[in-house]
This record gives structure tokens, C-alpha cells and sequence, in this order.
């Protein structure tokens, strides 16, 4: 019987079937007007201007784009519509004509008209559905996976209609659970709201159930994390729908509930974007992404692309991850001119030839090394590239004339222990001291580790539950601010519609997340038990490690800007003289090879640096001289 439903649905066969109808119609009103004497008054001619009207009008309308399996309140106004549209023409027609039809026939033909349109449509409906539930009730119980949804909204809505839908599944709706008390007790789909988020554990036991589904796709990390621990049993497996970022991509639908993430667990509000300001500086332009196979590069890239600039130019060392990259890019926006670039940031010479053949307009600089304890173990290697690096295109940039130009620096920066952290202060000092000397608008954004990016604490962990490999954690307080690779992306696209020139932006995180809670949300997820499936063992903390980060430093000040997820922080002036005489003295350490120089000598130029390595512990004195000439400022003093 389905198959045969499926055949009828096609537009030439409803149309005939339509036709029909409004035959039908028209002759039985005769018959309600006139009764047995119908036929007196009754003439076939009156079926041609119908026909020819029927064809015309149906052929035009929006009814066959309508999937009428899913028929609803406003396909019947499309039929309200057509019938009426049909009608009246009718009328003007048999004016015309000069048949003498009753005004009472015509208005019973319209009423007549819609009951039969609409009721042939619901009818296949119902025999639809009819087959599909008698299909679904074959289905034995033990061959069934009952399944509650958490959240009463439009995506629960959306799970419930799909999966009833499609027997072949083999899941069945037990029931929902909502917090909003007015939804108790209700149904949706035939499907009951069996209580609020505490009465899980309850509906779970009584009910059999086999999966819990989290459809709630705006709810907080703790919210997904206080469910996921109710919902939670060794035999039932959580799900949950897309978050916010992910429905940005594409529409939520059925194939898209998966297991629940740490992510979710983290999850956010949602960031709005002011998308006018992101425009003005992006669409039309062409923008350069330096990393842009790397995690936040190519983020950035994928986000910068829903801006229409005219070419994006992505550069990285790294062939593998930009070729792919570009493969997708270029087969999602066909307009924009992609082109990938294979080349270091401390190549100048190759950087002058980039800037030269392309012309960037905006520069976003996401290219680093970030690993603290191998760039602990490279020093030289950390400067190379967060400082000359940096260096190199900050003032390729200014000589190219870019509009903008902005800068991806970490809270690590903020007080250093470690090389990197340093390495990633002077690269803000560098973009600061460009900033005052250049047409160019000069900024940085600072924000702390990224959920799922390359080298991250999360991969690694799912690596090593996965092998059932103890988690090694280096201390039991140990904490960190983390944000999603989209969050992040999108957050710095905004800095750069908000920054003046000279700004270092810090993003707005959130609360700080101990490592030791991660893994074991980690654990839990992947259905094991901390401690009992997995251990966890503390290993102490490594060269550069320190137990908390932060965003800002005691002598900065922030200012809060047009998004409430974004501040701008004032940083101590730093001397034109003293900047590049530092940059001297460490290009002479590196070019030595002389590591322990290198460190003093950073030790000896940053006064927020305090390397926590062997021979460095001791807290080191600010030159009160230095301090006194240290003033607060967003710009670098010319001397």
C-alpha cells in the first residue's frame, strides 16, 4: 500500500485526481441545491470552462510542492486558496457565458471544492500513517529501543514526529521530560511529558528505558552535564542533539543526534555577532590566514568564508591539513577565489612575494607554536617563530599597506612561567610598536585553550581511554580556561571589526575548568568508571606549567566594548629603544645557541616573566628604574 501511496504522489497524477474531483463537486452541488431533480437543471457543458480553469489554476499553484505526508494547517490554507481562486473564476466565466447556474450552487461548489481537495490529501495521509504504525507494531518489543527525550521544545518535537515516522529505526518514544511546569502531563505526537529533569532516574527504572536523548540545543554545559549524571546508567546510552554552533552549519534533522561530547558539557551561550561591523572589514576584501591549517586557522577561514571576502589566502608550512582545507572550501563557496600558500612566517623574502602577488586587505595571524613543554625544551624555536616570525609579518604587512591586522595570542602571555607564554608577550609588544608607527590598524586577542585543537588535552585523553591507558594528570588543582574552536573563530572575527588599532582584546571565557574534572567527565562519557575502568594519576608539574592561568595582568586595566563577551585591556607602554634592543639581544642568544642565555635575557626584558625551571626559581626584582618609566597605555612610545 505504501508503494502504491508513493506512485500517486507525483504531480501529473494529483492533478488528474484534482480534476476529478472538482467535477464531482460541482455535480453534487446540483444535488444538494435540487435534490431528485438535479438532472433538470444539470448540463455536462458546464464541466469544460471547469476543466479548462482546473488545469490553468492547479498547474500554477503551490499545492504539489507541498509533501502532503506532512500535511498540516497551512497546506489547508493553500487549499482554501486554490479553491477559492477556482471558484471565482468559475463565476466570472458562466457571466460571461450566460449560464444560468444558482449563486446557491456555486457557493455550495466552493465549500464542496475544499472538503474535497483537503480531505483526499488527509485521507492519503492517514492511510500513510495507517501502514506506518501497523509496520511499527510488528516490531517486537525486544527489537525496540525505548527511548525518552529530554526537552519538550521544537528539536523534541522534531525527534518525536521523525522517529514515529520512521519505524525502521527500530526506537520508540516512551515519553518526554520538560522542566516547564505547564508542560506536565501534556502530549506531544501521542507522546506524554512524564515529569521534570529529577524524575529521570524514576522514568528510567519504570519505563525500561534504553537511550536518553538531550533535545535542547541552547542548554548550558552544567544544565547537559546535570542531566547526562541522572540520566546516566551503565546500559542506557545518553545522546544529545547539535549545539548552537553546529545548527549554524546546517539544519538539525534526525542523523544529527549523536553521543554526548565534553564539549557539550562546556558548552556556552550562544555568541551573537554583530555581522554589520564583521562586513564592512571583511566582505569584498581579500583576507589572508597565516596557519590556516591548523585548528583556529582553518576555523577562521571556514567562518571568515560566510562574509563573501573576494579571496582568501590561506598560508601554513603544514601541506596536508590546507590541502584538504581548500578542497572543502572550494566546494562550498565557489565564488570565493581560495588560494592556499605553502610557506613559513620566518621566510621574509617569501612573505614580500605573498603580500606583493596577492594584496592582502585584512590579515588574520593565527600561526604559532604553542606546545609550553616542547617550546620549553626549544626556546630558540618558540622566538623563531612567535617572534620573528610575527615580527616579519607585522612589517611586511605595514609596508604592503593592510587595512587590518590581527594577532592570536594566548593567557599564557599574562605573567609567563614558560617560553612560549613569553614568546607570545613580546609578539603583542611587536604588534603594538607597528601599530604606532603604521597606517595599519594593529591588534591581538587574547584567549586560553581550545577545546578539540591539535595537540589539546582532550585528544589525547580520548586516545589513551580508548587504548584503556591510565589519564596522567600533572597536579590535582591544576585549572585552565577553555573555550570551542568555533567560539574562539568567531570571537576574533569580531575583535577585528571592533579594534581601533593598538587594542589587545581578552575574551570572555567563562569560570576556569579543573583538568581533573575534565577527565573524568571524559571517562564517564566514554561509559567507564574513574578510578575503576581508568585511573588517573598525578605526575606532578612539568617545566613552564603553572596551575592557573590568567587574562590579565595586576597592572593592566580592560574596558568593556560594544559585546559583552569581548574587553579590551590598556598594557604597559613599552619603549621603542628597549624593544628593539631586546629583539637584538635575543637574535644574537638564538644565532649563539646559547639557551640559558636566552632565557636571561628574556628574564632580564620582561618583567612579568618568572621561568619556572631549574636555575630560574628565585623571584626575580623589578628594576625600579624600568618600573619608574613604565606607564599604562595601548599604544608603544616612539621614545
Amino acid at each position: 500500500m505504501l508503494d502504491i501511496l508513493k506512485k500517486i504522489y507525483t504531480k501529473p497524477r494529483l492533478i488528474i485526481l484534482d480534476l476529478i474531483l472538482l467535477n464531482l463537486s460541482l455535480m453534487v452541488s446540483f444535488y444538494f441545491r435540487f435534490s431528485a431533480e438535479w438532472a433538470a437543471y444539470w448540463d455536462y457543458i458546464y464541466l469544460l470552462p471547469l476543466i479548462i480553469i482546473g488545469i490553468i489554476v492547479l498547474y500554477n499553484s503551490d499545492l504539489y510542492n507541498k509533501i502532503w505526508s506532512y500535511a498540516s494547517i497551512q497546506e489547508l490554507k493553500s487549499i482554501i486558496k486554490v479553491s477559492v481562486i477556482i471558484n471565482t473564476l468559475l463565476i466570472v466565466s458562466f457571466f460571461f457565458l450566460g449560464y444560468a447556474v444558482p449563486r446557491s450552487t456555486l457557493i455550495l461548489n466552493g465549500i464542496l471544492t475544499i472538503f474535497a481537495l483537503g480531505g483526499m490529501r488527509f485521507f492519503l495521509r492517514f492511510v500513510r500513517d495507517y501502514y506506518i504504525k501497523r509496520n511499527q507494531d510488528r516490531l517486537s518489543e525486544e527489537e525496540q529501543t525505548r527511548v525518552l527525550i529530554v526537552g519538550a521544545g521544537d528539536a523534541g518535537e522534531m525527534i518525536v514526529r521523525e522517529m514515529n515516522k520512521h519505524p525502521g529505526m527500530g526506537k520508540k518514544v516512551v515519553g518526554l521530560i520538560d522542566d516547564n511546569p505547564a508542560k506536565q502531563n501534556l502530549e506531544m505526537h501521542g507522546k506524554k511529558v512524564l515529569g521534570n529533569r529529577y524524575d529521570i532516574p524514576k522514568v528510567i527504572e519504570k519505563n525500561d528505558i534504553d537511550e536518553v536523548i538531550i533535545a535542547i540545543p541552547s542548554a548550558k554545559g552544567d544544565d547537559i552535564k546535570a542531566i547526562y549524571e541522572l540520566s546516566r546508567k551503565k546500559e542506557v546510552q545518553v545522546k544529545t542533539v547539535p549545539g548552537i554552533f553546529e545548527i549554524l552549519r546546517g539544519d538539525v534533522n534526525i542523523s544529527q543526534i549523536r553521543e554526548v561530547q565534553v564539549e557539550d558539557l562546556l558548552r556556552r551561550e550562544p555568541v551573537e555577532l554583530n555581522t554589520d561591523s564583521i562586513s564592512a572589514y571583511v566582505e569584498g576584501k581579500t583576507v589572508l590566514v597565516t596557519g590556516g591549517g591548523g585548528s583556529i586557522g582553518s576555523e577562521l577561514a571556514r567562518q571568515l568564508a560566510h562574509f563573501n571576502p573576494q579571496k582568501l589566502v590561506l598560508l601554513d608550512i603544514y601541506e596536508n591539513n590546507l590541502y584538504f582545507l581548500e578542497l572543502e572550501l572550494r566546494n562550498k563557496y565557489e565564488e570565493i577565489d581560495i588560494v592556499p600558500v605553502i610557506a613559513s612566517i620566518r621566510d621574509k623574502k617569501k612573505l614580500q612575494k605573498v603580500f606583493a602577488d596577492q594584496k592582502p586587505e585584512v590579515v588574520f595571524h593565527a600561526a604559532a607554536h604553542k606546545h609550553v613543554p616542547l617550546m620549553e625544551a626549544n626556546p630558540e624555536e618558540a622566538l623563531k617563530n612567535n617572534v620573528f616570525g610575527t615580527k616579519n609579518l607585522a612589517e611586511t604587512a605595514h609596508k604592503s599597506g593592510v587595512e587590518r591586522f590581527v594577532s592570536i595570542s594566548t593567557d599564557k602571555a599574562v605573567n609567563p612561567t614558560n617560553v612560549m607564554g613569553a614568546s607570545k608577550r613580546i609578539s603583542e609588544m611587536i604588534i603594538q610598536y607597528f601599530n604606532y608607527k603604521s597606517d595599519t590598524r594593529f591588534m591581538a586577542v587574547r584567549f586560553g585553550n581550545v577545546l578539540g585543537s591539535h595537540g589539546s588535552v582532550i585528544p589525547l585523553f580520548k586516545k589513551k581511554i580508548a587504548n584503556r591507558e591510565p589519564l596522567t594528570v600533572t597536579h590535582q588543582d591544576m585549572e585552565r580556561y577553555f573555550m570551542t574552536i568555533p567560539e574562539a573563530a568567531q570571537l576574533v572575527i569580531q575583535a577585528g571589526g571592533l579594534g581601533q588599532g593598538g587594542e589587545v582584546f581578552v575574551l570572555d571565557m567563562g569560570e576556569p575548568v579543573k583538568i581533573m574534572d575534565l577527565a573524568r567527565d571524559l571517562i564517564k562519557l566514554s561509559g567507564l568508571e574513574p578510578n575503576v575502568d581508568i585511573d588517573i594519576e598525578i605526575s606532578g608539574l612539568r617545566p613552564g606549567e603553572k596551575l592557573s592561568e590568567e587574562l590579565t595582568h595586576d597592572t593592566e586595566d580592560s574596558m568593556q566594548t560594544e559585546h559583552e563577551k569581548i574587553y579590551i585591556k590598556n598594557l604597559e607602554i613599552c619603549r621603542k629603544e628597549e624593544l628593539e634592543e631586546m629583539l637584538d639581544k635575543l637574535r644574537a642568544k638564538i644565532d649563539a645557541g646559547d639557551e640559558k642565555e636566552i632565557i636571561k635575557t628574556l628574564v632580564n626584558y620582561l618583567d612579568t616573566y618568572q621561568p619556572n625551571r631549574e636555575g630560574f626559581n628565585e623571584k626575580k626584582s623589578v628594576n625600579p628604574e624600568k618600573q619608574k618609566k613604565t606607564q599604562k597605555g595601548t599604544s608603544v612610545s616612539g621614545g
